[in-house]
């Protein structure tokens, strides 16, 4: 059985539930420069450069996955969000792609298998992948609104190289998330494919939409409708919304998402709105009864946490939807009366 039809049938008989954020678990280990920059001898300090730490700090993110999974967690995000050569550009670490990949993903994958092994549950890993700090959509120069700083197969052959990195650590799908450009996520969608060919399989994709405003709009102007039918061709084995907000804002799209989409809904929300002083402290309880309603709505399929959100966070939402029924994917019919669009007949 493939993941995707081993994910599937999971999906199929209960909510899966995906890890929390990584970047606020560590700085819970307040870590000097030293820790990150270990013995690799770079030229850049390297302090905030999280992805980097599976190399020079391993066992902190392997406690991370750990927390998560002992939370209840189905699904491990590898730390990889800015293992690209567009962010590692910052550090001076561009050579140090495909090692931080690579190893962020066979790490994911030993301790998903540990896990599946002690209790018979399958756990699945996702290699995860950021949009850059680059956007193919708009200028970043308001004098020149014609100008890109990159092109998109420039940005293709940028994800190409993490996606063959993590697929040869050992992921099963490969998430684009924190999407705030639709032209980028689908660069990310060609490498993905073009990977794919390369080895002769299947790799399935998971896609995760962030908004902008409340208007349900991301960055590059696309509503959720508007990102699904530009991303659907994909077959993506997920598509949904993480980080842009908490779950109460984004309630009205994630039920359009689920009325329109003929494959599984995934969110993870952040932990609420962050405070003055930039943190989030919504509760778990809080999260995971927000989420819990659109479980109870059957509008999803795959729960989890963004930014703030922590193991405790994870643990209460797995509790809140245990025997809750998934979403079930509408067929094309449901789709198209659920959307006003039903077929228009000429009375006799």
């Amino acid at each position: 059985m493939t993941s995707r039809e081993q994910f599937l049938a999971q999906a199929a008989r209960r909510v899966l539930i995906t890890d929390g954020a990584f970047g606020t678990e560590i700085q819970n280990w307040k870590l000097a420069e030293a820790d990150y920059a270990g013995d690799l001898g770079l030229s850049h300090d390297q302090k905030g450069n999280n992805d980097i730490l599976v190399l020079t700090k391993p066992e902190v993110i392997e406690s991370i996955h750990r927390a998560y999974f002992e939370a209840g967690a189905d699904i491990a995000e590898t730390n990889t969000f800015s293992a690209n050569v567009i962010s590692q550009a910052d550090y001076g670490a561009e050579h140090l792609v495909r090692d931080i990949n690579v190893e962020s993903a066979r790490l994911a994958r030993r301790l998903a298998d540990e896990y599946a092994a002690k209790d018979g549950r399958p756990r699945f890993v996702a290699g995860a992948i950021g949009p850059t700090n680059k956007t193919l959509s708009l200028s970043p120069d308001v004098n020149d609104p014609g100008y890109r700083e990159i092109d998109f197969d420039y940005l293709k052959g940028v994800y190409r190289e993490q996606i063959d990195a993590l697929l040869d650590g050992g992921v099963d799908f490969i998430l684009i998330e924190t999407v705030f450009d639709t032209l980028n996520a689908k660069a990310g969608v060609m490498a993905a494919i073009e990977a794919g060919d390369a080895l002769g399989r299947d790799v399935p994709i998971m896609l995760s939409m962030t908004l902008t405003d409340l208007s349900g709009r991301n960055l590059s102007g696309h509503t959720v409708e508007a990102f699904w039918h530009a991303v659907r061709h994909a077959k993506p084995v997920t598509i949904g919304l993480n980080c842009s907000f908490g779950a109460e804002q984004l309630r009205p799209h994630v039920k359009v998402l689920s009325e329109i989409c003929d494959t599984l809904i995934m969110v993870y929300p952040n932990a609420g709105l962050p405070n003055e002083l930039g943190e989030y402290d919504e509760m778990p309880e809080t999260t995971a009864g927000l989420v819990g309603e659109w479980a109870d709505a059957g509008q999803v399929n795959v729960l989890g946490g963004c930014c703030g959100s922590t193991p405790a966070h994870i643990a209460a939402m797995a509790e809140r939807v245990r025997g809750v029924a998934p979403r079930v994917v509408p067929t094309p019919a449901v789709r198209t009366r659920l959307a006003g669009l039903e077929p228009f007949t000429m009375a006799a």
